[in-house]
């Protein structure tokens, strides 16, 4: 039916609208509705019309008055209209479909007129909780999705309130910094906002949250952040990094109660426990000033012209077992995460820092490497040992440094270790020294930024002998044919070095060039390493994988066999992979965070950088006192090459976007 001459009713913006057709050529209707607009509208939009024509008026005018006169009577019509009864009576039939006419002759009598169809229309399609309108019929609603409605409607009903009442408590938090403790449901609204920050439309209540943020006006990108800090809910410098990956910042109540009943042997344990008395042993631990969690020490002894060397490993897996609540919480973290201001152990630190720690003085179940080498640091023979120990020195890197000038078996560590090196280069081994940045933030958040070297004596000496146990540890485990998890590596994509290098221009283009690591089941070599198997058990305390390499090879020394199958370690190794790329991101993020916190205050500034690569279009640069890399733009007026250095601005610098802007 062609609809020019008649008036219809359209939707626009949720509103109802009265128009009269002045064309209809059967793709496009040309109206003119009661707000005095032209236009041209698909014949699917409308939703009602007359069944006549409209009587030609004489003017626009007369027709915009019609209309307007039309649509008032139709809205008074609709707002009288009780839907309810209604439904009462079609519910009860079998049909679930009607025609507008035939509905609105059950409210209004029989032969309804169009205003009256056309209110009931409004009516069913404002209300929605007894009617759908689809299609040109009105469809009935079954009495359970009536209370679905209901219940969705009460929903939305408390959702506006707790919204229009959150809003204001909102907007007095933020100019005023309010902490209104007698705002209730406060911290509720606080996680709201917390987690949409982090996630976004992935967050729980992310349209609760959309609400509130556009009500209280929070749509800068940090607006929510410096909210939340003023309320006291998130430190000034809170890792957002670390709440999105959602990483366990605390320990379970059954991990903490095992720690307690943690008993640590003693010599009347010794012959009971099969573990070989190296008490008496003159063993030292050396690491970083800050190290608070001590898993390796060393001992040397010299044998007619050879040395035998212990590497000792504390046994963390001898209270850390599977089955057990600490083991299911190494499980979850995967590794030990530093970050500047603080650490997140990956075992409770009344472990990791006390009872499993290689403290002086004190008596520690340990595994013990014991590994005889000649004078040129060849390996002629080893055993791995259940042991106890007790450490006698606790040295840090600089003491080391000084000692080993005057300290006969540290120096002689210290020579092997550097034979042990050199043996590994000859095996293709790619050494790439990059010094380790350390990041103190003090009293008042001041940020302290240093670098230290990582190829010192003693540096090395902790490196290589670390390198040696992974390597025997590996080594043992595949001579077995027992399942493990080793670390892997290709040869390198490109070799750029061959031996020793300091050149840090070589350096970062090898590192561009290296293969990925995997981790395996079965052995294969690491190029890197210089090493036919490898894998990690000298950090148990600290990394999931090493402590689960530690509980294989114990068994293996016990003589009971496999403990872990190889269906084990492919779980294992898919969850040390996936919890090693969340803390390596964070903690990259992190300190990022902190740099970017420091470089904020030289905003403007022009420091030095070192030219990696020049590309057509980029040029890779390298902010050697931050270890930070970045991209310029490449720019005609300065011809740089790799190894220059050049001077450039800090254009922009934001810590919480993660931006660092630079320009020539």
């Amino acid at each position: 039916m062609a609809l020019d001459g008649r008036i219809v009713e359209y939707l626009e913006n949720g509103k109802f609208i009265c128009a009269y057709v002045f064309a209809d050529n059967g793709t496009r209707l040309h109206l003119l509705n009661q707000n005095s607009r032209e236009l041209n509208l698909a014949p699917n939009r409308v939703v009602h019309s007359t069944n006549e024509k409209v009587a030609p008026a004489s003017s626009r005018e007369d027709i915009i008055t019609i209309l307007q006169k039309t649509a008032k009577e139709r809205a008074v019509l609709a707002a009288a209209i009780n839907l309810d009864e209604i439904w009462e009576i079609v519910s009860e039939k079998h049909e679930d479909a009607f025609g507008v006419d035939f509905m609105a002759s059950l409210y209004f009598g029989d032969d309804p007129t169009d205003d009256q169809c056309a209110a009931f229309m409004r009516s069913v399609i404002g209300n929605r909780l007894y009617f759908k309108y689809k299609s040109g019929s009105i469809h009935v609603h079954s009495t359970e999705t009536v209370e679905q409605i209901k219940l969705q409607q009460e929903k939305e009903k408390e959702q506006a309130t707790f919204i229009a009442e959150k809003t204001t408590a909102l907007r007095r938090l933020r100019k005023n910094g309010e902490p209104s403790e007698d705002w209730e449901d406060r911290d509720t609204t606080l996680q709201i906002l917390a987690d949409y920050y982090l996630f976004g439309k992935d967050s729980s209540e992310s349209d609760l949250a959309r609400k509130l943020v556009q009500n209280a006006e929070l749509t800068g990108p940090h607006d929510i952040f410096y909210l939340l800090v003023t309320a006291g809910f998130w430190d000034k410098n809170e890792n957002t990094h670390l709440l999105k990956q959602d990483i366990p910042t605390s320990f379970s109540d059954e991990a903490l109660a095992e720690i307690e009943k943690i008993k640590l042997p003693n010599g009347a344990d010794l012959p009971a426990a099969d573990r070989k008395d190296l008490r008496d042993l003159q063993i030292l631990t050396i690491d970083g000033p800050d190290t608070r969690d001590f898993d390796d020490a060393l001992h040397i002894e010299k044998q007619d012209a050879n040395y035998l060397v212990g590497i000792h490993i504390s046994d963390v897996g001898l209270y850390v077992k599977q089955g057990t609540a600490l083991f299911e919480e190494a499980l979850k973290r995967g590794t030990s995460i530093y970050f500047p201001e603080k650490q997140l152990p990956m075992l409770p630190a009344a472990l990791s820092e006390d009872k499993l720690s290689l403290l002086k003085d004190q008596v520690r179940p340990a595994l013990s490497f014991l590994v005889l080498l000649s004078p040129t640091a060849e390996v002629l023979n080893f055993e791995i040992v259940r042991s106890i120990v007790s450490v006698k020195q606790q040295l840090t890197y600089q003491v080391a440094d000084q000692l080993i000038k005057q300290d006969q078996e540290l120096a002689a560590l210290a020579a092997l270790s550097v034979l042990l090196r050199q043996r590994r280069v000859n095996r293709g081994a790619i050494l790439l020294p990059l010094p380790e940045l350390h990041i103190k933030i003090t009293a008042g958040d001041s940020i302290e930024i240093n670098s230290a070297a990582v190829d010192t004596p003693s540096r090395i000496l902790v490196a290589e002998f670390m390198i040696l146990a992974n390597t025997l540890g590996a080594q043992f485990v595949a001579e077995r044919e027992a399942p493990g998890l080793f670390r892997c590596q290709a040869e390198p994509r490109q070799r750029l070095i061959e031996g020793f290098e300091k050149d840090i221009i070589k350096i970062m283009q090898q590192r561009k060039r290296l293969s990925p690591m995997s981790l395996l089941t079965t052995p294969k070599g690491h190029s890197c390493v210089g090493a036919p198997q490898y894998t990690t058990v000298t950090s148990p305390i600290r990394r999931l994988l090493d402590l689960i390499m530690q509980l294989q090879i114990s068994y293996l020394i016990m003589g009971k066999g496999v403990l872990f199958s190889k269906k084990d370690m492919k779980h294992f190794g898919s969850i040390i992979l996936t919890t090693l790329e969340k803390a390596n991101q964070v903690k990259y993020l992190r300190q990022r965070y902190w740099i970017l916190k420091y470089l904020q205050a030289k905003n403007g500034e022009r420091l030095p950088a070192l030219v990696i690569d020049s590309g057509p279009k980029r040029v890779h640069i390298f902010l050697e006192e931050f270890l930070l890399d970045a991209d310029l733009p490449l720019n005609p007026a300065f011809k740089v090459t790799a190894g220059d250095t050049v001077l450039v601005k800090l254009a922009k610098i934001d810590p919480l976007s993660n931006i660092l802007r630079l320009e020539w």
